[in-house]
């Protein structure tokens, strides 16, 4: 048998998971290097995956098959494609990032007794989301990924109810109240998403007998799965509502201002960065891979959907007021450029949208993180509280306005690609949604650019007269983000070798090609004309 890399990567953080929390309640420092050194071994872990992936290989490789519940069908599957094995690689890259960021945060403010272990349990939930989202990544049967896809939910509530942004310009008494308030609120979209998907993975197994994804697939290839087309539709749009909420896509997207305006900055790049990506990749995974007639159905509904989400997430960021809610709404926008381009239905749309996520993830982790920063040092996250900052703190100002201009997709950064490439993809088949599309672009030049100046620029307000510049912890955080951007912003290929041959899968599910350029075939054939003559 061979040497089960998928799921010891996914078991590594969860049995971290569980000594971090299990360590003394006086030894804090320890529960975090702890934590820090099983997060590093599930990266080194990541990287082994991604060099022993194959490219051109089978589709899914590093498989693992086994009997779980035979009953019904439900097997421990797991397999990884290209895109799988990027959105693997960067959870475990942020997660060393977000421990590095949230070292302080869970410090309790006043001596508890000594059961009280609040920090080994901010690290130990951290640890334990990463396990879930990594098999989530890599499971192949369904109904084991669904059973991660909401398990996740439960540490991420206690995240955001239980270790709430300190910087709160309210009573301590409303702060708890905002927090609880965000939680719920996450828990309960979130649960609702995952109770009409349940009734959907139902409906799958009545349907075709198994919850395999590459046995469905084989069968729909081979003519064996007799799927109606209105029962595939329905399936299809409980899998889809699931993962608009998790994405999520306008109008499912109200709780993640709340969740990310109220959890820590590490925990909010926890949620849009690595939590939330898990919706979209599904979409490619799940959607088009199992009910590909059912995608295309759908498709001029949800290509509406994911603009509505890139201008409105766009306009709402440009009246924001606090930082971190800010930084929320542009990332609705940005998630509207993924499913916009998963569902135009290119390769190079596609290959985008599977960029985009990886990209969004650094350049949403560094803009946050150094946000996270800033507003523990004045604590609040008002902009209007701000001003002239970079006169005190120019290394922080500095990686701030890289983050910045990595959010607006400025060339010479990794997220220019990703968006270039979902603009073509969507304008090659739908000319007037990529056109709609690119007003995104030019409000988030808007919304990073004023924000950058309101609080790094003008005069220097007393308040921030004293704020220091970047520690050495923080800059070792931030730094390796930032090196990242520039290298994937120059060079992309690393990635774009892996997520090719998967897009070009997912476009044969869906029995998709490219749009000829009609350009090129009309130059063409004037060409020839001339010729004759």
């Amino acid at each position: 048998m061979s040497f089960p890399l998928l799921t010891v990567t996914a078991a590594v953080p969860a049995v971290g998971a569980i000594l971090t929390a299990a360590v003394p309640a006086a030894r804090r420092t320890a529960a975090k290097w702890l934590a820090l050194f099983f997060s590093l071994a599930t990266l080194a872990l990541a990287v082994l995956v991604a060099v022993r992936f194959e490219p051109g290989g089978d589709r899914y490789q590093l498989t693992e098959s086994h009997s779980w519940i035979p009953d019904f069908g439900v097997r421990y599957e797991l397999g990884v494609d290209g895109i799988g094995v990027a959105l693997i690689a960067l959870t475990a890259l942020l997660i060393p990032f977000v421990i590095g960021a949230g070292w302080h945060d869970a410090d309790p403010l006043e001596t508890h007794s000594s059961r009280w272990r609040p920090t080994q349990g901010f690290f130990a939930l951290i640890l334990l989301v990463e396990a879930m989202v990594v098999i989530s990544f890599e499971a192949t049967d369904v109904f084991l990924f669904y059973i991660f896809f909401e398990a996740m939910l439960i540490p991420m509530y206690f995240l955001i109810g239980g270790f709430g942004d300190r910087a709160h310009s309210g009573s301590d008494e409303n702060a708890a109240a905002q927090r609880s308030y965000a939680a719920v609120k996450f828990l309960l979209y979130n649960l609702v998403g995952g109770l009409i998907m349940l009734a959907a993975v139902i409906g799958l197994y009545v349907v075709a007998g198994n919850f395999s994804l590459q046995e469905i697939a084989a069968a729909r290839a081979a003519g064996t799965l007799d799927m109606a087309t209105n029962t595939e539709r329905m399936l299809f749009l409980g899998f889809f509502f699931a993962f608009a909420v998790k994405a999520p896509l306008w109008p499912l997207h109200t709780w993640l201002p709340n969740a990310m305006g109220e959890a820590t900055s590490p925990v909010a790049v926890l949620i849009t960065a690595v939590v939330d990506k898990v919706g979209t990749f599904a979409m490619l995974r799940f959607c088009l891979g199992l009910f590909p007639e059912a995608s295309k159905w759908a498709t001029p509904v949800i290509i509406v959907l994911a603009l509505i989400s890139i201008v409105y997430g766009a306009l709402v960021a440009v009246g924001q007021r606090d930082i971190k809610r800010l930084v929320a709404y542009a990332s609705i926008s940005h998630f509207g450029f993924i499913v916009l381009g998963i569902f135009a239905m290119t390769s190079q749309g596609q290959s985008g949208a599977t960029l985009y996520m990886v990209n969004h993830g650094l350049s949403t982790a560094a803009l946050m993180l150094v946000a996270g920063f800033l507003i523990s040092r004045r604590g609040s996250r008002l902009i209007a509280d701000f001003g002239g900052v970079q006169k005190v703190a120019p290394v922080l100002a500095g990686t701030f306005l890289i983050g910045g201009l990595a959010t607006l997709s400025l060339p010479g950064l990794a997220p220019f690609v990703s968006e270039f490439l979902v603009l073509v993809g969507t304008f090659a088949r739908y000319p007037v949604a990529g056109i709609i599309a690119t007003l995104g672009i030019v409000l988030a030049a808007l919304y990073t650019l004023v924000l950058y100046q309101r609080t790094m620029t003008g005069p220097l307000k007393e308040e921030v007269r004293t704020m220091p510049d970047l520690r050495l912890r923080e800059v070792l955080v931030v730094a390796p983000l930032i090196a990242l951007l520039i290298g994937l912003g120059v060079y992309p290929k690393p990635l774009t070798e892996i997520v090719n041959p998967a897009v070009e899968h997912t476009m044969s599910d869906v029995k998709q090609t490219d749009p000829k350029p009609e350009v090129a075939v009309e130059a063409k054939h004037a060409k020839n004309g001339e010729a004759a003559k």
